[in-house]
């Protein structure tokens, strides 16, 4: 058998680098699309219930952004009260995703805003950023209700994304004086990550690093810098009130774990079994809503009164 010369290896050796090279490099584009998609409206997107379908009155509402972007929502209304359920999609969400736990704190006596955030729903385009300017549309929302009720009681339920923003934002603004988050994550590199290796069976650090990288030079943002797990411990005295599914492939409830033991007291963690990814309310719709209104009749009435 003749000899293969080690110069003539070398091309064939240098393909499968750049083959290989070219294959993270295009797996991290992807993970960076996923991250941060162009919003691409349908007339579907106009098809979905409102608090109409539902028998609870409403106004259809809007206020800006701090880059001055249009943000729409819902405002279901309770004169008798100031009292105020901030609600807070995911990251492929949209408001109407949030009547059930919506209408349910308007039935139990709050206003409650329902809002979408930027590149979502009926708000302006943008490209979905995974919670980096979603904490500054959320911090929006509040100076909305705080304008349009000066001595506002605020709570904010938020899930997946929107608990992980409402962590964030909570640390940042006092107005909140009680936080639900559904199924948030710690960082926005662990997710991630943990959503590679269920696709593929390599280490996710390389291609975390690299689409982090992507996103930053084509949206001006780094999702690894979204960190709940260090905000979280800035939130008390005011409580907050962690849920998460047992059985969650998306955000695994370990996630929720290490923020319950980075957060400081008054704290509360309800870990439901046989729930996926935000499915506690579908597990049990009643006493999911009951436990939610609950908390926050012990920590935002006693404020009001």
């Amino acid at each position: 058998m003749a000899k293969t010369s080690g110069w003539k290896l070398l091309p064939m050796a240098l393909t499968g680098a750049i083959g290989v090279l070219g294959g993270i490099i295009g797996t991290a584009y992807y993970v960076s699309l996923r991250v941060s998609a162009q919003p691409r409206r349908t007339y579907l997107d106009s098809y979905t219930f409102t608090p109409w379908e539902l028998g609870v009155p409403f106004e259809v509402v809007e206020f800006r952004s701090s880059d001055n972007l249009r943000l729409a929502g819902w405002w279901l209304p309770r004169p008798e009260t100031n009292a105020v359920i901030v609600c807070s999609h995911g990251h492929s969400g949209s408001k109407d995703e949030l009547l059930g736990i919506g209408s349910y704190c308007w039935r139990s006596g709050y206003n409650v805003l329902l809002f979408d955030y930027r590149g979502r729903g009926d708000s302006d385009p943008w490209p979905k950023t995974l919670v980096s300017r979603e904490v500054d549309d959320l911090l929006a929302a509040l100076a909305y209700v705080r304008q349009r009720m000066p001595d506002a009681t605020i709570g904010v339920i938020g899930y997946s994304m929107g608990a992980a923003v409402g962590i964030l934002a909570t640390a940042r603004d006092q107005s909140v004086k009680a936080l639900v988050a559904d199924s948030s994550f710690t960082a926005g590199d662990d997710v991630v990550a943990h959503s590679i290796t269920q696709v593929l069976p390599i280490p996710p650090k390389p291609l975390v690093r690299l689409a982090d990288a992507i996103v930053a030079r084509r949206h001006g943002y780094r999702f690894s810098q979204a960190r709940p797990i260090d905000a979280i411990g800035q939130i008390a005295p005011r409580p907050i009130f962690l849920i998460h599914g047992v059985d969650d492939s998306i955000v695994p409830v370990s996630h929720t774990r290490q923020l319950y033991a980075a957060a400081r007291e008054p704290r509360m963690v309800w870990e439901v079994p046989g729930a996926e990814h935000c499915g506690g309310y579908f597990v049990d719709r009643v006493t999911y809503c009951r436990r939610v209104v609950e908390f926050f009749d012990q920590y935002l009435r006693s404020v009001e009164a």
